[in-house]
């Protein structure tokens, strides 16, 4: 038992410790270039997506459940055989496409992106895409045989050796043209990954050294492989089309409404490099939680204990509500106060309200996307991302340029709205599972709009009388909690089902280890 809460413990403090870093990394990269400089990045990165799109995220999906069914069967060798065959699959793919990127990068730039500047960091983004591919087929292969531990000891050392190479190169070669420190942003990234690539890459073959090759499963992990990564690769290819359309659309449609482009490009910074981040950096304490979901479900659907799967989901659904909604709360209290101190913009946490909805449906979307596709279910998440990705679009097409981004905003509560209800509906059908509204919706939610709005008040309060900002925020977290917790006894929520749903789910996630 110790050994499995020394792992649980390991998990847990790993993902939070890669997202306080990441965060700050971000923080730092928002001061040293500027607002508008990290709108053009933004816009980069949407080509990062739907790269991965047409390459790699089909077969990740399909390493991850084919590993774990494998293994659950233990046909190691088999293991070998579908991450082998991926690999090859990926390069087939990628290599070709990133001298199509590579010489067509002008009109990518121009035409697609809406902004010559990012040209660059769109050339530069091919070498770190490959990498990217080499390290996700890798590190889902392990999460797919339950081995956590190396691809999260590879991940914490990324996101140090990333901030350290983005913001050293910076300090060294800043000041620099829009474009070319954009450039260099994504050049400290391929060195990033040059790291993750080899470090996993030597992982796994040190662990599987012992496992034979097994040639009767090589044909049979083909006709799976493509199987499961088709369709998922193609749908999310249509929806990261659907996101880059919004992310260019954005600063688009901002001028449309009658703002300067130096102008639009700054919010559009702002809000995708600073308020979501910010909204986004409690995610790290279900990251774990999320993690090992896939492959969980997909072994116990292998071994037909659909009870056990069904109940798993319960557990999970309560664990994210119980999680994500007080956090949600108190960063609309005191996340404008603390973006604007750390980002040093104004801006930051307009419209943190919505927003701050927006993530909590999008937590609840992806832990039920994840569940989905542990169930086999990949077509289904698929259809209900693209719809709620839809949704968003629309919003920002015929909204943005009336409303500003408020309309944004909005278009992001209703996709989520979407995505979870899609997604929640075929769970439910699925597993067999009763709908719990009161147990995972509605107490956690209501409990939180309580905490909210007595931290608000105090959060004023003590800001009028003189209080410092850090030690304020400090005593709203604190005295917060109490309440959410005293909000959660009076709707008759016991301390020992808090700590059975966690204990079983940290259970799961010890195994992993």
């Amino acid at each position: 038992m110790s050994t499995l809460l020394a792992g649980t413990l390991l998990l847990t403090a790993t993902g939070l410790f890669s997202q306080v870093v990441g965060f700050v990394y971000r923080m730092i990269l928002s001061r040293m270039i500027g607002a508008e400089t990290m709108g053009l990045f933004q816009l980069v990165m949407p080509v990062f997506s739907v790269f991965m799109s047409l390459t790699a995220v089909g077969l990740t999906m399909a390493v991850s459940t084919l590993s774990a069914r494998y293994h659950a069967l233990e046909d190691d060798g088999a293991v070998k055989a579908v991450l082998r065959r991926a690999l090859g699959c990926f390069f087939l793919l990628a290599v070709p496409l990133g001298i199509v990127v590579v010489v067509l990068s002008d009109p990518i730039s121009v035409y697609l992106l809406g902004d010559a500047r990012t040209r660059l960091g769109v050339v530069l983004l091919v070498p770190c895409l490959l990498l990217t591919g080499v390290e996700n087929l890798h590190k889902h292969c392990f999460y797919g045989i339950g081995r956590v531990r190396p691809p999260a000891a590879a991940e914490t050392a990324e996101q140090v050796i990333r901030a350290g190479a983005v913001l050293g190169l910076l300090a060294a070669l800043l000041p620099r043209t829009a474009e070319q420190t954009v450039g260099i942003v994504v050049l400290g990234m391929v060195l990033c990954e040059v790291f993750s690539a080899c470090a996993l890459t030597l992982l796994f073959q040190r662990h599987w050294k012992r496992f034979p090759p097994s040639p009767a499963r090589d044909q049979v992990s083909r006709r799976r492989l493509f199987a499961i990564a088709l369709p998922v690769g193609a749908t999310s290819l249509l929806g990261n089309l659907l996101n880059c359309a919004n992310s260019v659309l954005i600063p688009a449609k901002l001028v449309e409404g009658g703002m300067a482009l130096s102008d639009a490009m700054s919010e559009f910074g702002v809000l995708c490099g600073m308020t979501l981040p910010l909204l986004g950096l409690p995610t790290g304490f279900i990251g774990a939680l999320c993690l090992v979901m896939v492959p969980d479900l997909s072994r116990r659907t292998a071994q037909g204990d659909r009870r056990a799967a069904a109940g798993f989901l319960d557990r999970v659904m309560s664990s994210t509500s119980l999680l994500m909604a007080p956090a949600m709360a108190l960063l609309t209290v005191i996340g404008p106060s603390m973006g604007r101190a750390m980002f040093q913009d104004d801006r930051v946490g307009t419209l943190i309200l919505p927003l701050a909805a927006g993530t909590l449906l999008g937590c609840w979307q992806s832990v039920l996307s994840g569940a989905l596709n542990g169930l086999g279910l990949q077509n289904k998440a698929a259809r209900s991302a693209i719809v709620s990705d839809a949704a968003q679009l629309a919003f920002t097409f015929f909204a943005v340029p009336k409303w500003g981004l408020p309309g944004f905003a909005a278009g992001f509560v209703v996709s989520g709205i979407v995505g979870a209800g899609m997604n929640l509906a075929s769970v439910l059908r699925a597993a067999g599972l009763r709908p719990r509204l009161f147990r995972w919706f509605v107490r956690p939610v209501l409990a939180a709009v309580f905490m909210g709005l007595w931290c608000n008040l105090l959060f004023r309060v003590m800001l009028d009388a003189g209080c410092h900002q850090g030690w304020t925020a400090l005593v709203c977290a604190i005295l917060g909690l109490v309440l959410y917790a005293a909000a959660l006894l009076a709707q008759g929520l016991s301390v020992n089902v808090v700590f059975a749903w966690f204990g079983s789910c940290f259970k799961q996630k010890g195994r992993a280890l």
